[in-house]
């Protein structure tokens, strides 16, 4: 079957479009070869492999066109929106290596469930590759079990960021979400991956898995409005139950 393009977490009416991914439909387990192979030559953020089994269970593997994604929500969605199409199904329950993910589909909205990823710890002092290649305020940064979390002290600073790649390069880390309070929303966030080709993400749903919880329990608030400034933008409607994170947003399927 032919790829299908869709992005997600967009917003008409502020101009935002998104993270796009392709999503493909499998007759058969693909190696993971072969998918990288379709996901470089394809050259988007993600690319998402569906293969339906003999149960009837949905399994998808993502990946970007330099390497395997473990966890990618924006994929998710783009996945539970195709098969939701697809299937003829509003709701679909994807399978993944790391456990599985809710994906609720109508006209032109969706809503995704995901495990919320908590701080594990505060590291002490921000490395130095990081507060020089950043260029801004690092007022914490705190490490999770996905990427790195940094909180600066404006949505100005995230948006005006001029990220040195370069010089981010020279610490290990391997990406982290940039956030801030926001002047119009709860808060704001822009997410860097310096080792690999893409250098920053759209619009994450793994990153706001970890931000939600982390803005949550600053803002005594457990439904908030994001936005991940971007140059495309996203826009997320989140809330938190437990440690369980619900993204909703808009979508837009490619013709």
């Amino acid at each position: 079957m032919k790829p299908v393009i869709i992005s997600v977490f967009t917003a008409r009416e502020l101009g935002y479009t998104g993270n796009p991914a392709a999503v493909v439909l499998t007759s058969e387990i693909l190696e993971d070869q072969e998918m990288q192979q379709q996901a470089a030559a394809l050259g988007l953020p993600a690319t998402s492999f569906i293969f339906i089994d003999k149960n009837e269970n949905c399994n998808v593997s993502w990946f970007a066109p330099d390497e395997k994604i473990e966890l990618c929500g924006h994929g998710a969605a783009a996945a539970g929106i195709f098969l939701s199409k697809y299937l003829e199904k509003p709701e679909i329950t994807l399978y993944y290596k790391g456990g599985e993910i809710n994906v609720e589909v109508s006209e032109d909205t969706f809503s995704m469930r995901l495990e919320a990823i908590p701080v594990l710890k505060l590291i002490s002092e921000c490395p130095l590759p990081l507060k020089e290649g950043l260029g801004i305020p690092v007022l914490a940064i705190y490490e999770t079990a996905n990427k790195h979390l940094i909180l600066t002290d404006s949505e100005s600073s995230v948006k005006n960021m001029n990220p040195d790649f370069k010089r981010l390069r020279d610490s290990e880390i391997f990406g982290y979400a940039i956030t801030a309070p926001g002047d119009k929303v709860d808060f704001v966030s822009r997410t860097l991956v310096p080792h690999v080709g893409q250098l920053e993400d759209f619009a994450t749903g793994s990153s706001h898995a970890m931000l939600v919880p982390f803005w949550s329990e600053r803002l005594n608030k457990s439904e908030m409005v994001a936005e991940q400034l971007s140059k495309r933008g996203g826009r997320f409607i989140s809330s938190i139950t437990g440690n369980e994170v619900v993204l909703s947003g808009e979508f837009m399927i490619q013709e």
